[in-house]
């Protein structure tokens, strides 16, 4: 393979999904330019994910996803993201529920961090939410509508699979709102924990702003050339 990409498209989000800020500056490195946005977890944020996010904005001019995925009493919400909002992230995950999202929106005040509403995990399937009491129905319909109620309450985008970023990008509310997909694979990639599943390119073609890719890239023999191959694949 061959770099025919050179400069860092920033709808390609690399998950930093190692044990510490050592190991993520580490992978950072190895990428170099061909990514110029982390997503930074519970898993980093444990091992310094704070203080990496730090360094790889001020010292590196990188983006950072910080998903933490907050769920909480509004107050709570409302406190940790003010907070947070100091650091100049990119963008921040809470639960999609309508009243934690509109604490998180009080939280970030005049900031620019973009608060991006969780709807339903894409490692899970139907029978994970009957396991979790979920109310029946089909796991697109309840994403689409759990997206839209978020939008309602003032989320600046959502987390989705790709299989339902077109029915979201086609709600009215999602206009000019950002939709974020996990559970994105190259092709011929082994699918991992994740079970709603879509290449880089077709997730892009239906409506997703940014796709989030980790083990296909973090566990590669060489993650630039596999950011690169990613990149290569974008329409």
């Amino acid at each position: 393979m061959t770099d025919t990409v050179t400069a860092a498209d920033d709808r390609l989000i690399v998950a930093l999904d190692v044990p510490n800020a050592i190991a993520g500056l580490e992978l950072a490195a190895r990428i170099g330019d061909a990514a110029s946005f982390y997503k930074i977890g519970l898993e980093m944020l444990m091992g310094g994910g704070l203080a990496l996010a730090r360094e790889l904005m001020d010292e590196h001019g990188k983006r950072i996803f910080l998903d933490m995925k907050l769920f909480d009493i509004g107050n709570t919400i409302e406190g940790a993201v003010r907070g947070l909002a100091d650091y100049g992230l990119d963008f921040l995950t809470v639960h999609g529920d309508p009243y934690v999202v509109r604490a998180a929106q009080e939280g970030k005040g005049g900031s620019d961090l973009k608060i991006l509403a969780v709807t339903i995990l894409t490692s899970l399937d139907r029978a994970d939410l009957d396991g979790a009491i979920i109310k029946p129905g089909d796991i697109a319909d309840l994403v689409v509508e759990r997206a839209q109620n978020a939008l309602l309450a003032g989320a600046d985008g959502v987390i989705a699979s790709p299989h339902e970023a077109a029915a979201i990008r086609a709600l009215p509310e999602a206009k000019g709102k950002l939709i974020v997909t996990p559970g994105v694979r190259p092709a011929g990639a082994a699918l991992g924990d994740q079970k709603r599943v879509m290449t880089p390119h077709d997730a892009l073609v239906a409506g997703a702003d940014h796709i989030v890719v980790g083990r296909p890239i973090n566990k590669a023999t060489d993650p630039r050339r596999a950011a690169q191959a990613i990149l290569s694949e974008l329409p």
